[in-house]
Formats: C-alpha cells, sequence, structure tokens
C-alpha cells in the first residue's frame, strides 16, 4: 500500500466476528432455539463484563512477565494501546511502540512515514534489542502488528539502512523479511516482500535520521504455547523479541475455576467495555482492583476515574528542529507546562473551519521570540495540525523561523518533510484525515494563509500577549 500523508490509517473498532459480530451464525437473530440465543446473549454478557476482563488481563500478564525474566536486559515495552495492559510499569520502559495491526492486514501492508517508530531504534541500539508486548482476540495466536507489521518495519528499516550507508552491503548486511511461518503463508510473505524496495526508498528518501546500526534487526515470536524461548545470545542482530500475551482458545472464552471466565485479548478495545479505567490506573490500582468482587467493581473504577482525573500530566513536547519555538500537549497537561511561553490552547474542533486564527497568532508571537505551546484534546491531532502549518508558514527547510514567506515553495513533499519534524519528537502524533484535509485545503489553495483573512491578521498583530496567557479557540 503506497504511504500517503493524507490517508486516515485508523483502526476499525470492532468485535470479534465469531462471538460477538451480529452478522454471522452467532448471530442472536434468525432461525436459532431459544437455548441457543439464551445462550449466546450468555457469552455475549461474559465478554463484556468487566470482573472478567480486568482478571484475564492479570491472568496473562504472569506470562509476560515470565518472558521479561527470561531476557533480563532487554527493556519491556508496549505495543500501544492493547500492550500497555500486559507490562506492569515497574519493569517496563516508559517508551511505548506504535505499531498497528492494520498495517498487516492482508492486502493493505503498509510502512507508513507517519508512525515510522523511529524512537526506538536509540533504545534497541543501546541495549541489544527489545521485548515488545501486544495481544489479540480470539481467532488468532499473534497480532497482524507483531506477525507482519513489526517483521515489515525490520525489513523497512534494515534496507533503509543499506540504501543510507552503502558500506553495509560490503559486510553481508541482513535486510531480508523474516515473517513466522504459522501467521503468514509463504504467498503472503512474497508479496510483502515484494514491496519492501519501494517502502525502504521512502524511508531513505525522507527528513527522518536513521542511526548506523551495529547490527540489523531481526524480530522473533514468543507466545503462551512456546515450549523453548529463542536464544539470542551472541547473535549477528538486534532482537526485537515479539510477545503475543494472550493464549490462544477456540471460542474466545474459557471458564476458570477461580470464579471469572477467560477472555483472549481482553484488553482489545478497552473504550467498550473500560468504564474510563485506563492502563495507568489498572497498574496504578492494581491489587484493589482485582481484590474487589464483582458486584462492587464497577462502583470503585468509577471513583477511581473521577478521583484520577486531575492526576499529573506530562511536559509538552518541543519540536527541536524548530529550535523549541513551538510545543505540543495535550489540553489535560497545560497547567503542568512553563508558563513563560504564549500558549496556544485548542478547545474543540470544527469540521468546517480551518487552523487560520491559531496559525496568525502563532506567527505573531513566534515572532517575538516567544515559544508557543499548542494543545488539543489528545495533543496528537489538531493541535498537530496547526503546528504543521506553523512549521510550513513560518518556518524555512532547515527549521529556522524566517516569519511569512511571501511565495514560498508548498506542496505534499514539504508538508511531509514537517509531520516528519514533528513526529520524529513526538512519535504518537497522528492527525486525523480531516485535520489533515483542512491543512492542505488551506496552505495548497491559490490564497492561502494570511492572505485569506488580511483584516484579522493587522487587528492580531496589534495585540501583544504576556507570557502565560491563554488564548481559546474552536477550529
Amino acid at each position: 500500500m503506497v504511504n500517503h500523508l493524507f490517508e486516515n490509517d485508523e483502526d476499525a473498532i470492532t468485535f470479534d466476528e465469531q462471538v460477538f459480530s451480529n452478522n454471522d451464525g452467532f448471530s442472536l437473530t434468525g432461525n436459532i432455539s431459544a437455548a441457543t440465543r439464551d445462550a449466546l446473549a450468555e457469552i455475549r454478557r461474559e465478554a463484556s463484563d468487566i470482573y472478567n476482563r480486568l482478571h484475564s488481563i492479570a491472568e496473562d500478564t504472569i506470562f509476560v512477565e515470565i518472558v521479561a525474566k527470561a531476557y533480563p536486559h532487554l527493556p519491556l515495552l508496549p505495543n500501544l494501546r492493547c500492550g500497555a495492559w500486559y507490562t506492569n510499569p515497574d519493569i517496563s520502559t516508559a517508551v511505548p511502540a506504535y505499531f498497528k495491526s492494520t498495517d498487516g492486514h492482508f492486502s493493505n501492508w503498509s510502512f507508513n512515514l507517519r508512525r515510522p517508530n523511529l524512537h526506538l531504534l536509540p533504545l534497541i541500539a543501546d541495549r541489544n534489542g527489545i521485548v515488545l508486548v501486544d495481544s489479540t482476540r480470539a481467532g488468532k495466536k499473534v497480532p497482524d502488528a507483531l506477525s507482519k507489521t513489526v517483521p515489515i518495519w525490520c525489513a523497512v528499516i534494515n534496507r533503509a539502512i543499506r540504501i543510507r550507508y552503502p558500506e553495509k552491503k560490503a559486510i553481508g548486511w541482513d535486510d531480508k523479511l523474516y515473517t513466522p511461518p504459522a501467521s503468514v503463508s509463504a504467498q503472503e510473505h512474497s508479496q510483502i516482500a515484494s514491496r519492501i524496495d519501494k517502502w525502504a526508498d521512502e524511508l531513505s528518501n525522507s527528513s527522518y535520521n536513521l542511526p548506523n546500526l551495529v547490527h540489523p534487526l531481526r524480530p522473533l515470536w514468543i507466545t503462551p504455547t512456546t515450549s523453548n524461548f529463542p536464544d539470542i545470545d551472541n547473535m549477528a542482530y538486534l532482537p526485537i523479541v515479539c510477545v503475543s500475551a494472550s493464549k490462544q482458545i477456540s471460542e474466545g472464552i474459557e471458564r476458570r475455576s477461580s470464579g471469572f471466565s477467560y477472555i483472549q485479548g481482553s484488553a482489545d478495545d478497552h473504550e467498550a467495555w473500560g468504564m474510563g479505567l485506563t492502563p495507568d490506573l489498572f497498574w496504578r490500582f492494581h491489587d484493589k482492583l482485582l481484590n474487589t468482587p464483582r458486584s462492587r467493581l464497577p462502583d470503585l473504577i468509577s471513583t477511581l476515574v473521577t478521583t484520577s482525573a486531575a492526576c499529573l500530566g506530562r511536559q509538552a513536547t518541543s519540536i527541536s528542529k524548530a529550535g523549541g519555538r513551538l510545543l505540543l500537549c495535550a489540553n489535560a497537561d497545560i497547567a503542568d507546562q512553563d508558563f513563560t511561553c504564549a500558549h496556544l490552547i485548542v478547545t474543540t474542533s470544527d469540521a468546517e473551519s480551518t487552523p487560520l486564527q491559531p496559525t496568525l497568532v502563532l506567527q505573531t508571537q513566534a515572532g517575538r521570540d516567544q515559544r508557543v505551546c499548542i494543545s488539543c484534546d489528545s495533543g496528537n491531532d489538531i493541535a498537530a495540525g496547526i503546528a504543521l502549518v506553523a512549521l510550513q508558514l513560518f518556518f524555512d527547510e532547515n527549521g529556522v523561523y524566517c516569519g511569512e514567506k511571501k511565495g514560498s515553495m508548498i506542496n505534499k513533499q514539504t508538508l511531509q518533510t514537517r509531520l516528519e519534524w514533528i513526529i520524529s519528537d513526538r512519535p504518537e502524533v497522528n492527525p486525523s484525515r480531516s485535520t489533515l484535509k483542512r491543512v492542505n485545503e488551506f496552505l495548497l489553495t491559490p490564497q492561502r494563509g494570511p492572505e485569506r483573512v488580511d483584516a484579522y491578521n493587522r487587528v492580531q498583530v496589534e495585540n501583544y500577549w504576556a507570557p502565560g496567557d491563554f488564548w481559546f479557540t474552536s477550529l
């Protein structure tokens, strides 16, 4: 699949087809007996029960900890979002990965420059590999993110490094594609392998920095049925140990004698069953949650979610390529930021408008050597779109602020490069299709930017903001 800056790559949120779908043989409607309907209704009830979900996750974390102990010198990483439920923060690194299953779906294979996961390479080089944790629902032993997306990533990174550093070819640099035969057929493997060169060329031609790794990357796989873990000592590669945390069960649910029903891949799609609970809250109150009776668990979760809403957030991300003049954060994290900069707060989104006004204010403040913190609900969508517009309009190809560049070249490639600047510092950035469409329309129309709202521009330039002032907008 060709990588486009403006494509929509978000995962579809679906339930397991064999157990939850209303469009297959397990439908609660149709010519089935009342007893069968009751049984299926009970399966659905058990699968959505948060008590079952949390205890299933807890069972899977025991296996993850066994793997972590087998590779004590390798950092343990969650593959967001699901993997964070299975990795205890006390033993895992704070650096997450962002490998999406959709990039490994059949005929949708992709190396996406909007989520290149290059932030992992320094850690991999420093620690000689990583252990990466994810899970999948019933029907598969290994999620597509681990069986195909990660292998694609390894092969593309290896081949792009060989392109950037031609001396690698002389030492037999291994840039072949490796996939698990039990999960990926020979035909599918061949189809993916035929696309690696194209993706590697796109990465090597990008603005991303690629470190000169000592050894190539190599994916390995471990599941709860693995009898012997791979031996990685003295190997001529950097192991990416992919751990599928959940036990594969045929029906998706398996009852336990301890009083709960085990659900494969319980952490998947936690917005549908979690009642606001997050991986962070799960681990912070792990023992309390697991020791609470089923009947009292919903009330406990409601209390935890409400009282934890004001917990400390993360610091804003500085865009280093822009000399630190622009920063991104989530609205909830504003209270934790350094108020020596002019803060721009984006509160809501309107699909019919564009990031015009915030961009003009950015020009005014950046021109006064003010640092500007841009935020939205997540810090990764609308805020990134506004930062992208600002980087295109007011910063040259080297990231140097130069004000409004009249007649400067703007195309999809210059936008791609500036989005890469943002992603390099904040890997979780993932602007939505609507946000990127608005950026595209704003910048690539004949009359763009401040020229379209010159009257507004004149008013704003006359206003001076003191450090720490807030400006609220509805885009």
